[in-house]
């Protein structure tokens, strides 16, 4: 089924409340993207009021201690909700602040919207051997309420249909070239060519894929996490960076050959268009995700053979790749947002409580 047409809003200032249970200091490509699109729309003048786990009291998310997860938030969010009188509510994340929001939504008769940005079935079933249809019919029933769920690409709006989805609506990602853009090399002391990972040291990233690679030159892995340790034992020839930030994350880039992208899962990987935009191909599995950032053979190389990816990948362009990645910005993710977010008319002109 196709989503309504989003209201015609562009000119008018929104008062938006953006719910969340992933958030700042976190880093993901869920922060990235939602801390992004707030800046850009607070820059045009809208208000975004973000509801995040550090408003409440938490508990370390399994497997994932970084992660915050709010303790019994409903009433505080319900009462924040009635005070804020808000023109839109996107909830962005599947977890107890989105419960609770979505809750608040469907008691209120408010439209709401949500975004798509995890295959957290899939990561259920790796981790705790729950089946994926169990998973998928729990997001069926979180999304289904929604005026209409926004999915980072095309290849998952079409899985998620195949799965009962429906009123599914593409919402691209960006990034800031003002940051991530080519530099002078050499940056690592190390042999070339060097292929470099950036993100999450977990299995679900499929890391080790890259890591067991027989490649020349040099890998680098730029990130941490829970598998961080293991692995760094197991592979003590791999330049373990560690987390990097803004223009120190975009010199770990840029001083590599080749980005390495072994996730056979993410919903998108704003990773592959940062490595772009610093000049760096990609090479990947052929899977959603990098079938739909990637250009084939231009901007990157998708093959089921990691290595041969890797290899082929040194031989392409970098100028090509600074020019696809140029054409995806931050405004215009946040423009798809709010493009489509569902107004509550009723909600205009309200005064919000302080």
């Amino acid at each position: 089924m196709s989503p309504p047409a989003p209201a015609p809003h562009r000119q008018v200032p929104l008062r938006i409340v953006l719910v969340t249970d992933a958030w700042l200091p976190q880093v993901n490509g869920v922060t990235t993207t939602l801390s992004r699109c707030r800046d850009e729309l607070e820059a045009r003048g809208d208000l975004v009021i973000v509801v995040s786990p550090d408003l409440f009291r938490t508990v370390p998310c399994p497997r994932y201690p970084e992660i915050r997860l709010a303790v019994t938030p409903a009433g505080t969010v319900w009462e924040r909700l009635d005070g804020l009188r808000p023109d839109a509510v996107h909830i962005a994340t599947e977890g107890p602040l989105g419960l609770a929001a979505r809750r608040w939504c469907v008691r209120r008769a408010r439209p709401f919207t949500t975004s798509f940005h995890t295959r957290f079935p899939e990561y259920l079933r790796m981790y705790a051997g729950v089946p994926e249809s169990v998973g998928y019919r729990l997001l069926r029933w979180f999304h289904g309420r929604a005026e209409r769920t926004l999915v980072p690409t095309s290849r998952i709006q079409q899985a998620l249909e195949s799965r009962g989805f429906d009123r599914l609506v593409c919402w691209t990602r960006g990034v800031d070239t003002g940051v991530f853009h080519p530099r002078p090399k050499p940056f690592y002391d190390l042999e070339p060519p060097i292929f470099a990972y950036v993100g999450r040291v977990a299995t679900e990233k499929n890391i080790g894929a890259f890591l067991e690679l027989d490649l020349p030159g040099s890998k680098v892995v730029v990130g941490d996490g829970p598998e961080r340790e293991r692995l760094q034992r197991a592979h003590p020839d791999v330049h373990w960076a560690g987390f990097r930030f803004g223009d120190d994350l975009a010199r770990h880039y840029a001083g590599a050959d080749v980005f390495v992208f072994p996730s056979r899962t993410d919903t998108f990987g704003v990773v592959m268009l940062e490595a772009n935009a610093c000049g760096l191909p990609v090479a990947a599995f052929p899977v959603p995700g990098p079938l739909d950032v990637v250009q084939h053979g231009r901007t990157g190389v998708l093959d089921d053979d990691l290595r041969a990816a890797c290899l082929a990948a040194l031989e392409l362009d970098p100028g090509e790749c600074v020019r696809w990645a140029r054409n995806h910005s931050w405004r215009r993710c946040a423009e798809m947002l709010r493009d489509n977010l569902a107004i509550d008319d009723t909600s205009r002109g309200v005064e919000i409580r302080p």
